[in-house]
């Protein structure tokens, strides 16, 4: 398994438990994607977590593109409140 790499990075803004943010995160791989995606809240783990998470998955077994994984990855960040804007993601 292999890791894919995204034509260019995702920037996110993470937060801790009461809301307060802990920073940025540039995910720029699937493997990444996935790792940070551990970590994500619950109330973020709905549909298009699901979708980017296997999305991400496949990749990684060459099942699915990079572009395929980022851009999934991309709409599960942004549902979940997660994507830096102001900064070309798509």
């Amino acid at each position: 398994m292999n890791d894919v790499l995204f034509s260019e990075p995702i920037t996110l803004k993470l937060q801790s438990i009461g809301l307060q943010s802990i920073g940025e995160r540039k995910v720029a791989s699937s493997w990444e994607a996935i790792e940070c995606m551990q970590q994500w809240p619950d109330r973020a783990r709905g549909r298009s977590w699901r979708a980017a998470y296997r999305a991400c998955r496949d990749a990684l077994d060459g099942w699915r593109t990079a572009r395929e994984a980022r851009t999934a990855f991309v709409k599960a960040a942004r549902t979940a409140g997660l994507l830096v804007t102001g900064r070309k993601s798509t």
